[in-house]
């Protein structure tokens, strides 16, 4: 069955960005866009994350969870003068949202809050197919992420880590993928 989609989604999206595999058995995936594949980057941040691990005295946090994947995060940070000078993740989750995460940390780490929120807004409309009026030049190598808005079961996974973020930000303690608090809705 999870053959069938993969060869669906590839023949019939329009997007320049094609999916060339869903997922295999441990949750990896692969997508081609502009003649390379982006497989081995994407395990690489899943395997070896970066700030993946606890942060002694956060000045903010938030826990995260997307209950139909399973995916459980929480997020810290130390803002100092509007800026995250340092940040931290740890939970369980799949390979997309651990990758999604370390990329999200490198990407933020020493840059403004309100940056930090605007990235996340524009990362959570490029993985929606909503990225009319975004530079994604800002988005840099998270533009990986762009096909999972073909793989609508694996968006959220994708978007928990700044979903958290903005709880973070927001001194929220806990966020939801699903529910009231459904970051896509």
């Amino acid at each position: 069955m999870l053959q069938v989609l993969c060869l669906c989604l590839s023949l019939f999206s329009s997007d320049p960005v094609k999916v060339h595999s869903v997922c295999d058995v441990s949750q990896q995936f692969t997508f081609y866009m502009d003649g390379r594949f982006y497989r081995q980057y994407l395990k690489g941040q899943a395997v070896d994350a970066r700030n993946w691990g606890s942060l002694s005295d956060p000045t903010h946090r938030a826990e995260g969870v997307n209950p139909l994947c399973g995916d459980n995060v929480t997020l810290m940070l130390k803002v100092l003068d509007g800026s995250i000078s340092e940040i931290a993740v740890e939970g369980e989750s799949c390979a997309i949202c651990k990758a999604s995460a370390s990329m999200m940390t490198t990407s933020i780490k020493g840059k403004s809050v309100d940056l930090a929120e605007r990235l996340a807004a524009e990362f959570r409309q490029m993985v929606t197919g909503q990225s009319e009026g975004i530079k994604k030049e800002n988005l840099g190598r998270l533009k990986v992420f762009q096909g999972i808005k073909d793989l609508p079961s694996r968006i959220k996974c994708a978007v928990l880590p700044w979903h958290t973020l903005h709880a973070a930000v927001n001194s929220i303690d806990q966020v939801s993928t699903e529910g009231s608090d459904d970051p896509l809705s």
